[in-house]
């Protein structure tokens, strides 16, 4: 099982996350200064930039699964497979997904089950507060990384320990890898650094808190939720542009809490060499290419999203183009394929004429918007909640978006429809709304007629590699219908 059997970890210069690979990596002899410690914890980062999470994989997937985008001709079959609802276990990315979070738990791991050591670096060397952080910062991805496999594959093995042998790990229920993302959370949120005081694309106590409490609200333990999500209320804000969310040089603003990091003045040299091990320089997503209108365009916007968006609604031309809009190049004169729209949200095109591979635009994974619309959820399903409190939360998104408010006589039902709606829109190309839909028990409410089966693809079945190398697992484990 090579997820938990890489010890190797690869590190990346503190000031610039550029990856480097230290070898011969040993707790006896690696966490005796500071830039040790540091380049353990860049190296459980790396594993987001890989093929099988944000620079591939994770993007087409909740897109496409969402029916958010559709596939133009050109789309690869590899990829039309989630349209369909056509994947299996032989599915390589979806064994990519599952190795890109095994191989960043490992090396969080490795980092969490060496604290005592980390501990005994001397204070003139490295102080306490610094030490507490960087276990946060490993508690804090494994977390992240749990969540990924957990909401993606139901019961997974909760691994916490390195290793001694090869013997694999049984599938853990839900409900245990939850209860340790939570205890993680907790941690973290108690010795990470606050955004101001943090290198950006790092966790921040912010980022714990709002992970936090959308692990409640998945679980839906509303009052938990809100109790996580109150500790970040109002240090944040919304960003007066909407579309600054999703423009490079705006990124970190003060709507972001958590972002995965890419730069594509770093290098990409190691990019098709890393489905899932995370290792070298990997520093590019392929999302602005494969979007483009201009390029690529395997996908493009779902017409019947379009039709969501209400009058005025601003965040339908900045989150869309369309013909006679300007973009790098001049006029766009038609969209490709006679499509109605294309994607503007995390392209280049706004000082690109053209995209390519290597797109540095961060891929915001978690953003105050978000969270007010989840806070607004949480109140609003309390039996003694305050509904007009969660209508305030949807109206902060609203007022920024230049539309009404909304009426503060709603019911409980007519406020969740709202929320439905509002996330819908807000977060569109944001791989938000699949996992909604299934945590909302919607999913076959709206994607059925196009293939989806209710009891099967609300999760990936287990892949066929992992069920041949974990000897903890059979065939008779996979998930049903797989």
């Amino acid at each position: 099982m090579v997820f938990v059997t890489l010890f190797v970890v690869n590190g990346c210069e503190e000031e610039d996350f550029e990856l480097t690979n230290p070898s011969g990596l040993s707790p006896e002899t690696y966490f005796r200064t500071e830039a040790q410690v540091q380049s353990a914890v860049n190296a459980v980062y790396a594993n987001l930039q890989t093929i099988g999470l944000y620079t591939r994989t994770y993007f087409f997937a909740m897109d496409l699964m969402s029916r958010e985008a559709l596939g133009n001709p050109q789309l690869e079959a590899d990829k039309r497979v989630y349209l369909e609802w056509s994947f299996d276990a032989s599915h390589p990315p979806i064994s990519w997904y599952w190795d890109s979070c095994y191989r960043g738990i490992n090396k969080a791991n490795f980092v969490i089950n060496n604290e005592e050591r980390i501990n005994e670096i001397p204070n003139s060397l490295l102080n306490e507060e610094a030490k507490a952080k960087f276990i946060g910062e490993a508690k804090y991805m494994r977390a992240f990384y749990y969540f990924l496999l957990v909401t993606r594959f139901g019961d997974i093995p909760l691994i916490t320990d390195i290793p001694d042998d090869g013997s694999g790990f049984p599938r853990s229920p839900q409900a245990e890898v939850y209860d340790q993302i939570i205890t993680d959370l907790n941690d973290a949120s108690q010795s990470l650094w606050e955004k101001e005081r943090t290198e950006d694309g790092r966790a921040t106590q912010g980022a714990a808190y709002a992970l936090l409490g959308k692990t409640h609200l998945y679980r839906e333990q509303y009052g938990e939720a809100l109790t996580a999500f109150n500790n970040i209320y109002g240090e944040y804000s919304l960003e007066e542009d909407y579309f600054a969310n999703f423009r490079e040089e705006d990124e970190f603003g003060p709507e972001s809490i958590f972002e995965v990091q890419f730069d594509d003045d770093m290098g990409n040299s190691a990019v098709w060499n890393s489905n899932a091990a995370g290792e070298d320089a990997n520093e590019v997503t392929f999302r602005g290419q494969e979007y483009g209108f201009n390029d690529w365009f395997n996908a493009y916007p779902n017409p019947e999203l379009l039709d969501e968006y209400e009058e005025g609604d601003i965040r339908y031309d900045e989150t869309f183009y369309f013909e006679g809009d300007t973009f790098a190049g001049g006029v766009i004169e038609e969209i490709p394929l006679e499509r109605r729209a294309a994607w503007r949200k995390y392209q280049n095109y706004y000082k690109d004429v053209n995209e390519d591979m290597a797109s540095g635009i961060n891929f915001k994974v978690i953003r105050y918007a978000d969270v007010l619309l989840m806070m607004a959820e949480a109140e609003n399903a309390l039996v003694d909640g305050d509904k007009s409190q969660a209508i305030g939360y949807i109206n902060q998104v609203r007022d920024r978006a230049g539309l009404e408010d909304l009426p503060d006589d709603l019911s409980q039902e007519e406020i969740f429809d709202a929320i439905v709606q509002e996330r819908m829109v807000e977060l569109a190309g944001e791989q938000v709304r699949f996992p909604d839909l299934v945590r909302w028990g919607l999913a076959a409410d709206y994607l059925s007629e196009y293939g989806f089966q209710a009891g099967k693809n609300e999760i990936w079945p287990i892949p066929n590699d992992e069920i041949s190398a974990n000897d903890g697992i059979s065939q008779e484990d996979q998930n049903p219908g797989y």
